[in-house]
């Protein structure tokens, strides 16, 4: 949990993704070797990530406003919209069994990945242009979507801020700011809905595990502020694609994980 918590902290830091697609499918692993009930691994992987993006969240975005990469505005934008969706997510989680769970995992990413990869860069100093319609449908897909998963939403925000304009430092920073609200919400629903479903699961309130929270989030945090300044040095271009390449292989890794199954 250790070395894991590592590199999920700098990647959350580097992409503003909360480090939920590293902390999700390694969590899945430890929970199925700890010999937790099957029907609640995923679950409890997703829930469990949640609580440890909420504070690794904080210290990447108070890393990218720093740098002024983040723009409040479009957070607060998305704020309700995206409650909304979280709790519709939460809800058809706790009715989907794991290997679902994991197929729509795998399909998420994917598709972002492709799109990430396959982007044409825009010129700088662009006219923002998003309005109040498109950051309702947006932040209800990005919250429904990120519920399930166990993640912040960055996978779907980032792209979504680089199509209406936002150079990709300040997409990033307002994606991580955007990935609080998710957390915060998504970890107060498995929560719940692990009390519903009378769980019962060792360690653990609702589907969130106490012991991998207090070892996985005081290193996570660290590492994201070093991630959050590591991005701020790197070339734009790059980084849009080493975002997708990393999607690539998480993908990959469910995917596998999916067909095993």
């Amino acid at each position: 949990m250790i070395f894991t918590a590592i590199p999920a902290g700098f990647a959350a830091g580097l992409f503003g993704i909360g480090g939920g697609l590293i902390t999700v499918p390694i969590l899945f692993y430890i929970f199925t070797k700890a010999g937790i009930n099957p029907a609640f691994i995923m679950h409890l992987s997703v829930g469990t990530s949640f609580g440890i993006i909420i504070p690794t969240a904080i210290v990447s975005v108070l890393t990218h406003y720093q740098h002024n990469a983040v723009d409040f505005k479009v957070v607060r934008g998305f704020g309700l919209s995206v409650v909304t969706g979280v709790i519709l997510g939460t809800i058809l989680a706790a009715n989907l069994k794991t290997k679902p769970l994991i197929l729509y995992f795998t399909i998420v990413v994917y598709s972002l990945a492709f799109y990430l990869l396959f982007l044409k860069e825009k010129g700088d100093n662009l006219d923002i242009k998003i309005g109040f319609l498109a950051k309702t449908i947006a932040g209800i897909i990005s919250g429904f979507v990120s519920a399930p998963m166990g993640i912040g939403g960055a996978v779907m925000n980032v792209p979504i801020l680089k199509y209406f304009g936002y150079p990709i430092n300040t997409a990033i920073g307002s994606a991580a700011a955007i990935g609080f609200v998710i957390a915060s919400c998504g970890a107060i629903g498995f929560l719940l809905s692990g009390h519903l479903l009378e769980a019962d699961i060792p360690l653990s309130i609702g589907f969130l595990n106490i012991p991998v929270f207090l070892i996985f989030f005081p290193i996570t945090a660290y590492m994201a502020r070093l991630g959050a300044q590591t991005s701020h040095r790197l070339d734009k271009k790059k980084l849009t694609k080493y975002f997708g390449i990393f999607l690539i292989f998480v993908g990959s890794r469910f995917l596998f994980e999916y067909i095993r199954l």
